[in-house]
């Protein structure tokens, strides 16, 4: 029965009570009997029903117990209180089904923001279409004010978009030429064209709603655990209500304690509060892939970070290119070419570094391997191009000599990362690439350590002077450096080993096998890459370690509303019961206390749609990791 439905008959039912009280005060007593049964019919047949679906299902609901206790009412006489307790019950669900409509309005205020039309280029014109009809490949046009309804790269244009939708953050994002969008933001200020490349249901968008859709209906442990007991707790109230009447002899007290021992705020207490959780997460451009994943998130005591790209920005620079002969722009070019196969943050920067130069890269490299986690061989013009660290040398029998290792030393030692390049097995040069931690690190890692992470270490595969240099400057606990991704599982697996529950948060690529290992795995991914979205349990939207800190308070402030509304619920129930059974509590006063214990519960879980963590200073560190 849906709301609208539910208002209706819960309406008519409140009019005929009002009916029947001024009747009784008019003397008719008659009249006001039957107005009185008329209520309890018109709001007991949808109660029945329901109760009867349940049994279809071999289910034992809320609906049932108080279907015996109406039906006992009638049976005895005792008109008023089987009115006013079907007129409560649904009065109670109407507000249920509207309070809880409020848990998740930040899912419903995505769906508003979900873009109806676009207008596209074809053939020469410009004509506006249903999202709907756009396909892969077409060129939209998106104005100040509009929203952008595809995923896509930018060819013309430049704009400020607003991608709270996407990130949570509310500072609008500058675009320009070769930028991605994402359906869902919107153009702020400026004008762009875009081709789309997501369409539809495949666009980042539309699958944040999908997996928040799930996280909502995904169920924590904790429920799980409420509807088995709900399951035996109904049927054994029943057994428990005759067997007070075989002692008492008093059917309106067994009716009563069939009444109140409705276990109703405590089956909603749960759900109620992780789907509130859920959706202040979503809101904040945290995606938190269900119940158990919230519960699991809100005991983690030790955080596993990968450096770059997680605790650095991921935007990697080319701080300097040290040669051992020949023309520094002709090495460059060599080195770029091979790399551009990688999808690793250090070879396409120095692609970019190439094209930044305006260097032509032309060839496509042959043969080529990426050997994960050292690099890369491939051969160009005839020539075989090793780049990567000291292991990938080593493997190859590429001798660094004494020289050369003292220069990539020093640059370690300033915060860069080292590559080695060598042609046809001899040792060519240097780039040396620098990374920025990023600024809201340290705030973020002193929120995680106040809110009981008690140890905070880093796994890497760069080398160990710059980790060691990141280590230092955000005060972390471990810090291991140079390893493959088959090391950082065998490392996320002895901490599990030894009892830690553990968080592994990496950028969603090569760390993927970690994250997966972990008892909660987090993806830095802006704007929702597919592996992390994929694999993670937690996905942050924003590339944000602040976002890592906010989903882990509000975990805990889950987990803890969720404690407060299931201790509430089962002391309203054993005061109620008390209650009744020293005769101080009645028939519909137990169902008024009942509704209102529902609603306290829901009102709770509703304070989660607002929560904040406390506000910590960000210090800014030392930014970027090199000096020249």
């Amino acid at each position: 029965m849906n709301a609208k439905r539910t208002s209706q008959i819960t309406a008519l039912t409140g009019a005929l009570l009002a009916i029947a009280i001024g009747l009784h005060f008019g003397g008719l007593h008659e009249w006001r009997q039957w107005t009185l049964i008329t209520a309890t019919v018109i709001a007991g047949l949808p109660i029945s029903w329901k109760a009867i679906q349940a049994l279809r299902m071999k289910a034992f609901s809320i609906e049932l117990l108080v279907t015996i206790a109406v039906v006992g009412a009638l049976f005895i006489g005792e008109y008023v209180e089987s009115a006013a307790v079907t007129f409560l019950f649904l009065f109670g669900a109407y507000l249920e089904v509207r309070t809880l409509e409020k848990t998740r309005s930040s899912l419903q205020s995505l769906i508003d923001l979900a873009p109806l039309e676009a207008t596209v280029i074809r053939d020469g014109e410009t004509i506006t279409i249903s999202v709907e009809d756009v396909i892969e490949g077409d060129r939209v046009v998106i104005r100040s004010g509009e929203k952008v309804a595809i995923d896509g790269v930018i060819v013309a244009g430049k704009a400020a978009l607003s991608e709270a939708a996407i990130t949570g953050e509310s500072v609008p994002a500058t675009k320009a030429i070769e930028d991605r969008v994402f359906s869902g933001t919107m153009v702020d200020n400026g004008y762009i064209e875009v081709i789309a490349e997501r369409v539809g249901d495949d666009t980042t968008f539309a699958r944040i709603i999908e997996l928040v859709e799930d996280a909502q209906e995904a169920k924590s442990k904790t429920q799980k655990f409420l509807d088995r007991f709900a399951n035996v707790y109904t049927p054994s109230i029943v057994i428990l209500s005759i067997l007070v009447y075989i002692f008492t002899r008093n059917i309106e007290m067994t009716l009563t304690f069939l009444v109140v021992a409705c276990p109703g705020a405590l089956v909603i207490s749960a759900p109620v509060s992780i789907v509130a959780g859920i959706g202040n997460g979503a809101r904040n451009g945290v995606l938190v892939k269900g119940g158990e994943i919230m519960e699991n998130l809100a005991k983690i005591d030790t955080v596993v970070f990968d450096k770059t790209g997680t605790l650095t920005r991921g935007r990697p620079e080319v701080t300097n290119i040290h040669i051992l002969s020949g023309d520094e722009n002709e090495f460059l070019r060599l080195v770029a070419e091979a790399e551009m196969i990688s999808e690793h943050h250090l070879g396409q920067t120095i692609v970019k570094e190439a094209r930044r130069r305006e260097i032509p890269l032309v060839n496509q490299p042959e043969e080529a391997e990426v050997i994960e986690g050292n690099g890369i061989r491939a051969k160009i013009e005839g020539k075989v191009l090793t780049v990567g660290n000291r292991k990938l040398m080593a493997a190859n029998r590429i001798v660094i000599g004494d020289t050369v290792e003292a220069y990539a030393v020093n640059r370690e030692k300033a915060g860069n990362t080292a590559i080695f390049a060598a042609i046809d097995g001899v040792i060519q040069g240097i780039v040396s690439i620098a990374d920025q931690i990023r600024p809201e690190a340290m705030g973020a890692i002193k929120e995680l350590r106040q809110n009981g992470v008690k140890q905070i270490i880093m796994l890497t595969g760069d080398n160990r002077h710059t980790a060691e240099l990141v280590g230092k400057q955000l005060g972390l606990d471990q810090i291991h450096a140079e390893l493959l991704p088959e090391d950082k599982v065998a490392w996320i697996q002895k901490l599990k080993d030894a009892g830690h529950i553990v968080a592994m948060a990496g950028d969603g690529i090569n760390d993927a096998p970690a994250i997966a290992t972990a008892h909660i795995g987090l993806a830095m991914g802006e704007g929702g890459t597919d592996i992390s979205m994929e694999t993670a349990d937690v996905v942050l939207m924003a590339d944000r370690l602040d976002q890592f800190s906010h989903a882990h308070a509000l975990a805990k402030a889950t987990i803890r509303n969720m404690k407060q509304n299931t201790y509430f619920a089962v002391g309203t129930v054993f005061l109620l019961l008390a209650g009744v059974l020293f005769g101080k509590v009645f028939l519909a006063s137990g169902m008024l206390i009942h509704e209102l214990s529902v609603l306290i519960v829901i009102l709770n879980a509703v304070r989660l749609i607002r929560y904040s963590k406390k506000e910590v200073e960000m210090k800014e560190p030392n930014a970027l990791l090199q000096t020249e």
